[in-house]
């Protein structure tokens, strides 16, 4: 069995999810996990901030329910409202670090959120990859050099039919895959409780 875990790193529930998924690893090292980039802001979506009137309560109701943190660097950015979420930039950066460092996923996805949550850094820009490699102890220019190669648009395509094919239509939503198995152990919110529940569940059944 290994978990899937299928997030947007533009996502604020997915940057609440974080704590979750940090405490389900950390009791589960013997589980191998795949994080998949989702494509939340594409297309028609790809719009100012501003645009999205609902962010700054969803994120009141995010902190509550999960201690995320929303650093004063994203309220600024939210408050000019200038700032365009780009999944696709994002979902290039995660496979930039899923190819440095593959068997931290359950560390680097956290952090890459936590760079716009926290520090208000633009997923679109190479200098956020290199902050994010540094503070993980990565090769730095690989990850920045990965990030602007034309693989890396591939492999963010690679990750959206992925998410599509798994049947999600919601961020994050985490997967117990057990060969061709597949169950659902949580969408949106959960706790680290509730998931071992479901995942001993899915391993009983």
């Amino acid at each position: 069995m290994k978990l899937v875990h299928v997030f947007d790193a533009y996502c604020g529930w997915s940057h609440g999810f974080s704590g979750t998924l940090r405490e389900v690893v950390t009791r589960h090292p013997e589980l191998e996990v795949e994080v998949v980039s989702g494509g939340l802001f594409l297309g028609e979506r790809r719009v100012p901030i501003r645009e999205f009137g609902y962010v700054q309560g969803s994120n009141a109701k995010i902190s509550e329910l999960t201690g995320a943190e929303f650093g004063e660097a994203y309220g600024q950015l939210i408050a000019d409202g200038t700032f365009v979420m780009d999944s696709e930039d994002a979902a290039r950066g995660m496979a930039a670090l899923r190819e440095a460092a593959p068997d931290r996923l359950a560390e680097l996805a956290p952090a890459l959120q936590r760079a716009f949550y926290v520090d208000g850094l633009s997923l679109s820009e190479p200098a956020t990859y290199r902050t994010v490699a540094e503070a993980a102890g990565l090769d730095a220019d690989a990850v920045v050099a990965a990030f602007e190669a034309p693989a890396s648009q591939a492999a963010a395509e690679a990750d959206f039919r992925r998410s599509a094919e798994l049947g999600v239509t919601g961020f994050p939503t985490l997967l117990a895959a057990d060969g061709d198995r597949i169950t659902v152990v949580a969408i949106g919110h959960a706790t680290a409780d509730e998931v071992d529940a479901r995942l001993a569940a899915a391993h009983n059944a």
